[in-house]
């Protein structure tokens, strides 16, 4: 684990996003991620990703939001990625330790000790996580770490035209996003609130100001940390594995007994 230097994140302004996709390209493009198949509609509005997953590490979600009245519609829009938890469900259940916290205080998965169990997908509250179909392990946005390495922000941050995604220190960004949403709130958007201040998961260095309430964005307004029995359900099934491969063994071995001895027996007759 290194020893963490400052925490870095993103502060992702929902107001100021109109769903261009820049940040999705960037991401794909530094990272050297293969394209998509060739676009097509979900069904789900506009969005032709669909979602997160080993292919997909940042995500433009587009919310048609309709009142209940159906007298008129707006346009939500979320730039999605992973959160960089505080408190990582993801880490916490990797039975390998392939997922480790940075010096940047982010998280990271480490392609060499991945295995491709999967746990992590079920740790994560956000769902974030896939398997990539050429690494064949784990795979979800890492903050551009190479690039926080030499100096420079993330590939999605730089690319945004709308600078609704901020890239810094967490404590700075945190203030920035306080300022932002009093000023929204005092301009009659009484709905805007920040999502994953300290109150969620010991705080995520990732987070969010949205216009109207989580779920509308589709994330979980109380995300839990995996339960702690899920690492010992892992070893479980590892043994249960080792278990039938040895109860296979010995079957097989008693039968070349009993076949053996058949044989013997006939050839003394």
């Amino acid at each position: 684990m290194s020893q963490i230097e400052s925490s870095k994140g993103m502060f992702i302004d929902t107001t100021l996003c109109h769903g261009c996709k820049a940040c999705e390209v960037a991401c794909k493009q530094w990272n050297d991620i293969p394209a998509n198949p060739a676009p097509s509609l979900t069904g789900n509005s506009y969005d032709n990703t669909g979602g997160l997953d080993g292919q997909n590490w940042r995500h433009v979600k587009f919310i048609e939001d309709i009142s209940d009245d159906r007298s008129d519609t707006r346009w939500l829009f979320l730039s999605d990625s992973c959160k960089h938890c505080t408190l990582a469900g993801c880490m916490s259940v990797c039975p390998t330790s392939a997922i480790i916290r940075t010096e940047f205080d982010t998280v990271y998965i480490d392609h060499d000790t991945c295995i491709g169990c999967k746990y992590c997908i079920t740790g994560c509250p956000f769902g974030v996580i896939g398997i990539g179909d050429l690494s064949g392990t784990a795979e979800k946005c890492s903050l551009c770490y190479d690039r926080l390495q030499v100096g420079q922000e993330p590939a999605c941050a730089q690319a945004c035209p709308t600078d609704s995604i901020e890239f810094g220190d967490v404590t700075d960004l945190v203030a920035m996003a306080k300022q932002r949403e009093q000023q929204l709130v005092a301009s009659g958007n009484l709905k805007a609130k920040l999502y994953g201040d300290s109150d969620i998961l010991g705080g995520l260095n990732v987070f969010y100001l949205l216009q109207d309430t989580p779920e509308k964005y589709g994330l979980p307004s109380n995300p839990q940390m995996p339960q702690k029995n899920m690492l010992g359900g892992y070893w479980s099934s590892v043994f249960s594995l080792f278990a039938v491969g040895l109860v296979s063994l010995l079957s097989f071995r008693s039968y070349r007994e009993r076949k053996l001895l058949e044989e013997n027996t006939t050839k003394s007759a």
